[in-house]
C-alpha cells in the first residue's frame, strides 16, 4: 500500500491520549490550540480519553483538559466507539503494543518517537498503520521549525552549493547528576538504547530531512559516564531525583558519537550526550557546501545562519530571522523576530496528522521516517560494539515525505 487512505474531509474527530506525562499534556494543548493557528482545516480535534496507569493522572488530566473520559487502562480508550485518532505519549518499550493495537483498531496515530527500542519494532507499528489502512505521524518535531524548513530549501535549491560536510549535535544535561533517579530511562529492556533513541533519533531525522539524503554507513563509539543511579522509591514525572533510593545500574548509553557517510557523499559528524553539563538543549547543527554554510540552534529557534557566495574564502555570515514564507511560520507570527516555541512545534505536527487524515495521504514525519531513523540507531549500536564501520540498510528516499500544501 502507498498511505493513502479514505479521505476524511471534515466534521468533530474524537482524540484519545495514551500516556499523560509532559508529551501527553503537549499533545492536549496542541490538539486545543490547532484549529486557532490553521483555521481552515476542515475537522476539528475533540478530546474524548485519556489513559494513563499513574493513579489518579488521568482523572487529573481530564479534569485540566476537559476529556470526556479518564481510565488507567489503554485497552479501554482504544475500546471506546468515540475515538477516532489516538496520541501515544507513552514510554519506549510500550510503543510498538500500543502503536500496533491502535492501528489494528482502526484509529489514526500521532506516536512519539522513537517508536519502539529497535527497528523492528518501528517497522512493526509501520506495517500495522499501512496494513490497517490508517494515518500515521511520528514526533519529529525539529523538522517543522520554520528556519529548518528555510535550510532544507536552501539545501535542495543549491543555494549553499553541494552539501560536503555537516555537523548535528543533541546535547542536554537532564541526566548530568549522578543522584538522578534510576527511572525505565535507563533500562535496555525499557529505554532501548538511551541517548540515542531519545537524542540521536532527532538528530538522524533532522539530519535526513535537511540534507535530503539518506545514511549509508555510520562509525560510532558510545558510553556510560553515570554508571549507576539510584532507583526510585514511587512514581515519577520527568527527571526526577532518586535521592534516598537503592542504587541500582545504568543499563544504556549517556553519549554518542558518530561519523556518517550519506548516499549523497556528504560526511556528517553527530554527537548526542544526555550528561553535558552546561548544555541544555543545545540542539543543532552546522552545514557546509561548496558554496556557502548553514547554522541553526534550537536554542534561537527563529534564527538562521546564513553564509552564500562566489567567495571560497572570507565569505561573511548573515543572520536571517525567518518570517512568513518559512515553513509553518505564517500561522503564529505576522512578522520575522517575533519568537516561536517548541509546543508551537507540536501544533505544526497536530495540524500534520489531522490534514493526513483529511487528505487520505502521508504528511509530515511519518512511519517510514521512524523506520529510517530505528535502521541508523540500530547500526550505530552495532557499530559501538563491533569498533567498526557498519552499513545501514538501503530504504526509501529521504525525501519521500509528502509536501503540506493542502
Amino acid at each position: 500500500m502507498d498511505g493513502t487512505t479514505q479521505p476524511v474531509r471534515s466534521g468533530t474527530l474524537g482524540v484519545g491520549v495514551i500516556g499523560f506525562g509532559w508529551m501527553g499534556r503537549v499533545h492536549a494543548q496542541a490538539y486545543a490550540r490547532v484549529r486557532h493557528h490553521f483555521p481552515d482545516l476542515g475537522l476539528v480535534p475533540q478530546l474524548v480519553a485519556v489513559a494513563d496507569d499513574v493513579p489518579g493522572r488521568a482523572e487529573q488530566a481530564a479534569a485540566r483538559f476537559g476529556f470526556a473520559h479518564a481510565t488507567s487502562d489503554w485497552r479501554e480508550l482504544l475500546a471506546d466507539p468515540r475515538v477516532q485518532l489516538v496520541s501515544v505519549t507513552a514510554p519506549n518499550w510500550l510503543h510498538r503494543e500500543i502503536g500496533v493495537a491502535v492501528a489494528e483498531a482502526g484509529r489514526h496515530l500521532w506516536i512519539e518517537k522513537p517508536v519502539g527500542l529497535t527497528a523492528d519494532d518501528a517497522r512493526a507499528v509501520a506495517a500495522a498503520v499501512t496494513g490497517a489502512g490508517v494515518q500515521g505521524v511520528v514526533g519529529f518535531n525539529y523538522r517543522n521549525a520554520p528556519a529548518v524548513a528555510l535550510a532544507r530549501e536552501l539545501v535542495t535549491s543549491g543555494a549553499i552549493g553541494r552539501v560536503t560536510h555537516a555537523r548535528f549535535a543533541f546535547l542536554s544535561d537532564y541526566a548530568a547528576a549522578p543522584e538522578g533517579a534510576l527511572t525505565w530511562r535507563y533500562e535496555r529492556a525499557r529505554g532501548g538504547t538511551g541517548v540515542l533513541g531519545d537524542l540521536a533519533s532527532h538528530a538522524v531525522d533532522l539530519a535526513r530531512y535537511v540534507l535530503d539524503a539518506d545514511v549509508a554507513s555510520v562509525l560510532a563509539d558510545t558510553a556510560v559516564f553515570v554508571p549507576e543511579r539510584l532507583r526510585p522509591a514511587g512514581p515519577t514525572s520527568g527527571h526526577a531525583s532518586g535521592a534516598g533510593g537503592v542504587p541500582g545500574q545504568v543499563e544504556n548509553d549517556d553519549y554518542v558519537g558518530a561519523l556518517l557517510r550519506l548516499t549523497s557523499g556528504a560526511r556528517v559528524v553527530l554527537e548526542a550526550s544526555r550528561v553535558a553539563v552546561g548544555e541544555q538543549n543545545a540542539y543543532g547543527f552546522e552545514i557546509h557546501g561548496t558554496a556557502g554554510r548553514l547554522a541553526w540552534d534550537f536554542r534561537r529557534l527563529g534564527e538562521l545562519a546564513v553564509s552564500r557566495g562566489p567567495a571560497a574564502q572570507d565569505q561573511p555570515v548573515s543572520t536571517v530571522l525567518v518570517g512568513p514564507g518559512a515553513g509553518e511560520y505564517a500561522a503564529f507570527q505576522p512578522g520575522a523576530g517575533n519568537a516561536m516555541g517548541f509546543d508551537d512545534l507540536k501544533v505544526v505536527e497536530a495540524r500534520d496528522v489531522l490534514e493526513s487524515i483529511r487528505q487520505g495521504r502521508p504528511l509530515g514525519a511519518g512511519l517510514a521516517d521512524a523506520v529510517r531513523a530505528a535502521d541508523v540507531l540500530d547500526a550505530l549500536v552495532a557499530s559501538a560494539a563491533r569498533g567498526g564501520r557498519v552499513d545501514v540498510p538501503a530504504g526509501a528516499p529521504a525525501g519521500d515525505a509528502a509536501p503540506r500544501s493542502a
